[in-house]
């Protein structure tokens, strides 16, 4: 058995890793400056760099002055000039590789540039990181006498124009190197088989063969893999497939809906479960502790940090603060300047911190994915947690959900309508309704407030899904697998209505 070997080697980079995370956790903000003015300094002499003076700018204060905060379709026309093969344009390096993403259902795709020195400082690294953390926290571990079992975007690297695009996890298995294909499963090929359900087939055929010990991937798609697992086996448990599994490294949604049923299926009180943050704009936190769903912000990985308070976000005086303002308890949108040549980009995440010292966050939901029609300011985190708590009182659950506004009319108030598909369905739909107002209201005060004698807003309106409809939904946009998810919350109708029409016959509550 080659573990010793292996993780003497490991242990050997974890001390040599440490020392450095040791660094940015007592400097932090001397960590993220030293970084800005790198990225400023390396990009001085691109298209970039010279429009807004790069080589004049010594500090932040400037930096904030002449860069401002952009999106994703203002970077458009660099990012598309980039793709066409022009080079020294956001950043000096030719950048080879373009993440396709579509960030939720968007029919629009994106292209994020990923550079070499991103693959390399930031997804690699992070990687390597989050195998350091869990060691450290779990000397006992046996995670190389085995396996990987990897589970990434479902779409091949397509080449255009002398650069490669294609899904992330698809750019970083073609990049790997070898060790890292040994000790994963399944294959490369398999991994960039291009249809989702003869890939899933073939995934199952060849991992159930082998010592799996970790699991890595988003929780939505990674539940549907595990239990065509337990189908195709006949088992009741993953491990008695594999006996050694000992973590579940996941990210890209949030776990909490899923929660309970990873637990019926890993019935083992030493399973870990280990959280990471990222996107195809970078590599951003890891859970750095045991049984927490609190994720160290990682500062030394080629990306600067700035964060709007979402209290002022979108409008005229939008609070940006960097690392040194923010405080505990409050949402943030998140901007990033990064080793890929993003200049103050929003990504469009929210991030909740729970900590400074260090700094610890939560991913709170999405900037666009939220309702707040009513002035409720409802969002991701309010509806993840609240589901779960009715799915434990009524003994169901979820395999996915939306939720829209019912605008108020002339003689009506609003409400929100929600579409949920049950794995298991609450006995009373009444009961279950009502619970779920009661949670959100207590996880809430401005839906409280707006649910007050229904003034404002009404008791939600529920929906019960037909089997496998978002699965069907997404498969007919040719988005299944990967980090491609169904947008829980919106401002509009639109996505709610194309899938009430797509639900054959529709139960309401009462």
């Amino acid at each position: 058995m080659a573990f010793p070997f292996v993780n003497s080697i490991a242990s050997w980079f974890l001390k040599k890793r440490f020392h450095q995370i040791e660094l940015f956790l007592k400097y932090p903000n001397e960590v993220q400056n030293e970084i800005l003015m790198d990225l400023i300094q390396i990009a001085k002499d691109t298209e970039i760099g010279r429009k807004y003076d790069f080589q004049s700018i010594h500090n932040y204060h400037t930096f904030r002055e002449r860069v401002p905060i952009s999106s994703y379709e203002e970077c458009q026309p660099l990012i598309e000039r980039s793709r066409r093969g022009e080079s020294n344009i956001f950043w000096p390096e030719p950048i080879k590789w373009f993440a396709k993403s579509s960030g939720t259902t968007n029919a629009k795709s994106k292209f994020i540039p990923v550079s070499e020195a991103s693959l390399e400082d930031c997804h690699y690294a992070a990687s390597k990181d989050l195998l350091c953390m869990y060691l450290n926290n779990n000397e006992d571990s046996q995670l190389f006498t085995g396996k990987s079992l990897r589970l990434g975007g479902s779409k091949e690297l397509y080449e255009e124009n002398g650069t490669v695009f294609g899904d992330l996890s698809a750019i970083l298995i073609d990049n790997m190197p070898f060790w890292a294909e040994f000790s994963s499963t399944p294959c490369n090929r398999v991994s960039l088989m291009s249809d989702w359900e003869t890939k899933m087939k073939a995934i199952v055929e060849e991992t159930i063969q082998e010592n799996v010990t970790s699991l890595a991937g988003v929780p939505s798609w990674m539940l549907v893999l595990l239990n065509n697992v337990l189908d195709y086996t006949g088992k009741s448990s993953l491990l008695d497939i594999w006996p050694n599994l000992e973590v579940y490294f996941h990210g890209g949604v949030s776990f909490v809906p899923y929660r309970d049923q990873y637990l019926k299926i890993f019935p083992k009180e030493s399973f870990r479960y280990y959280e990471i943050y990222n996107a195809s704009e970078g590599f951003f936190a890891i859970q750095d502790q045991n049984n927490s769903s609190d994720l160290l912000l990682m500062l030394d990985y080629g990306i600067f940090y700035e964060f709007i308070d979402m209290e002022s976000y979108g409008t005229n005086n939008q609070k940006v603060v960097t690392l040194d303002g923010v405080k505990v308890g409050k949402n943030y949108a998140v901007v990033i300047t990064t080793n890929s040549g993003l200049w103050r980009y929003k990504i469009g995440d929210t991030v909740k911190f729970m900590s400074v010292k260090p700094y610890r966050i939560r991913v709170s939901g999405r900037t666009k994915h939220h309702i707040n029609v009513f002035g409720e300011e409802l969002i991701i985190e309010n509806t993840e947690e609240a589901l779960k708590r009715v799915c434990r009182i009524t003994n169901a659950e979820i395999v996915d959900y939306t939720v829209a506004p019912i605008f108020m009319s002339t003689d009506k108030t609003g409400t929100h309508e929600w579409l949920i598909e049950f794995k298991k369905p609450p006995e009373n739909l009444t009961q279950f309704t009502a619970e779920l107002d009661f949670a959100l209201q207590t996880l809430n005060s401005d839906y409280e407030a707006k649910r007050y004698n229904n003034m404002t807003l009404e008791l939600p309106k529920i929906n019960i899904a037909e089997p496998k409809l978002f699965y069907n939904w997404l498969k007919k946009q040719n988005k299944l697998g990967g980090q491609h998810k169904v947008p829980r919350l919106s401002n509009s109708r639109d996505y709610l209505e194309e899938l009430l029409h797509l639900n054959g016959q529709l139960h309401t509550a009462d």
